[in-house]
C-alpha cells in the first residue's frame, strides 16, 4: 500500500498508554469503540501487573508491550508501530469522555490541525481534581510554556489529544515520562505546527482507580523539561535573564565597595570586588553564550523547516 493510498483512508488510531489500569482500561475501550467504530483501539502495556493486557484485549483492543517504565518510552513505541491519518492520544484511566472524540479527530482529518488540546482546565477540571499542589502546578506550568512559547495555550499537561501523522512521524520524542505532554505542546508551537483545543469535561477516577501520579517528583521532572526547553529554543532569552540575575548580584555587592572608596579613596574589602567583577564577568560570558546558542538553534529551525517540507513533498 503506498502512502498515498494510505493517506486516503481517513484511518483514525486511538493510542492509550497504560500502567495498571485494569479497573478501567475495559470501560474505556468499549465507549471509544463505540464512539470511534471506524478506529483501531491500540492499548499500550508498560509492564503492568494487574492484568491489564487481558482486560483491554477482551475488550476488543490491540495491545502493544514496551518494557521500557514510563509514558514517554510507552508512547514512543505505540507512535513507532502505528500509522494513521489521525492519533487520538487518552489516558486509560476513564477520566476523559468519548463524546468528544468525533469533534477533535474531525479537527485533525477535516480542518488540518496537526495537534487538537482536549482542554481540561477551561471545564470541570479545578473542580473535580481535588489536589491543590495539582491545580497550582497546572497553573504555573501553563504560565511559563505560554511565556516561553508567545502562545495561549489553555491546558499543557492534558492527557486527551488528537495528532496528525505528519506531527507523530516528525517529532523526535525524548520524554521517558509524564513530562512527554510538556515537550510535545513545545514541540508543536515552536515549529508552528497548527494547533487548536477543544474544551472537554473531566471526570475523577472511578472507585478503585489509583493515580500514579506523583506531585512532587512529576512536576520536578516537568518543570526541568519545560526549562531545558527554554533554554534550547530561546536560548538567547534564557542567558539573558540568567546574566541579568547576576549582574543584579554583581552590584549590590559592589556598590557599597564603590561608594566607600568614591567617600575614603580606600577599598578595604578586596574580596567582595573580587567576587563582584568574577560574577559580573560570568554575566557576559553567558550572555555571549546564549547568543552563540541563539543562532545555532535558528540554523536548526531551518533544518528542521526544510526536512519537513522534503517529507511532506515525498509523502504526497
Amino acid at each position: 500500500m503506498t502512502q498515498h493510498e494510505r493517506r486516503d483512508m481517513n484511518q483514525i488510531a486511538v493510542i492509550i498508554p497504560c500502567y495498571n489500569e485494569a479497573a478501567t482500561i475495559g470501560q474505556v475501550v468499549r465507549e471509544f469503540a463505540a464512539a470511534l467504530p471506524e478506529a483501531t483501539i491500540f492499548v499500550g502495556d508498560n509492564n503492568s501487573t494487574d492484568g491489564t493486557a487481558q482486560v483491554a484485549r477482551e475488550a476488543g483492543a490491540t495491545v502493544i508491550s514496551e518494557q521500557r517504565q514510563g509514558k514517554g518510552n510507552m508512547l514512543r513505541t505505540m507512535f513507532n508501530a502505528v500509522d494513521a491519518d489521525c492519533y487520538l492520544v487518552v489516558d486509560g484511566d476513564a477520566t476523559y469522555p468519548a463524546s468528544c472524540a468525533n469533534e477533535l479527530c474531525g479537527k485533525v482529518i477535516d480542518e488540518g490541525c496537526d495537534m487538537v488540546i482536549g482542554d481540561r482546565l477551561s471545564a470541570t477540571y479545578f473542580t473535580v481534581n481535588q489536589r491543590r499542589f495539582h491545580n497550582t502546578g497546572n497553573r504555573i506550568m501553563r504560565a511559563l510554556i505560554n511565556w516561553m512559547c508567545h502562545s495561549n495555550v489553555r491546558d499543557i499537561f492534558t492527557g486527551y489529544r488528537a495528532l496528525s501523522y505528519k506531527f507523530v512521524k516528525n517529532f523526535p520524542l525524548r520524554s521517558q515520562g509524564f513530562e512527554v505532554e510538556t515537550e510535545m505542546t513545545v514541540h508543536a508551537l515552536e515549529h508552528s505546527f497548527k494547533v487548536d483545543s477543544k474544551t472537554v469535561d473531566y471526570r475523577d477516577r472511578p472507585e478503585g482507580s489509583h493515580s500514579k501520579l506523583n506531585t512532587f517528583g512529576d512536576g520536578y521532572r516537568a518543570i526541568k523539561t519545560a526549562l531545558t526547553l527554554f533554554g534550547e529554543h530561546r536560548p538567547l532569552r534564557f542567558f539573558s535573564l540568567i546574566a541579568a540575575l547576576l549582574l543584579i548580584i554583581s552590584a549590590v555587592l559592589v556598590i557599597p565597595v564603590l561608594i566607600e572608596y568614591f567617600q575614603t579613596g580606600l577599598v578595604p574589602r578586596f574580596p567582595t570586588l573580587i567576587v563582584s567583577s568574577f560574577i559580573a564577568m560570568l554575566a557576559m560570558m553567558l550572555w555571549v553564550g546564549g547568543v552563540i546558542l541563539e543562532v545555532i538553534s535558528r540554523n536548526h529551525w531551518k533544518q528542521y523547516e526544510l526536512m519537513l517540507m522534503h517529507w511532506e513533498h515525498t509523502s504526497r
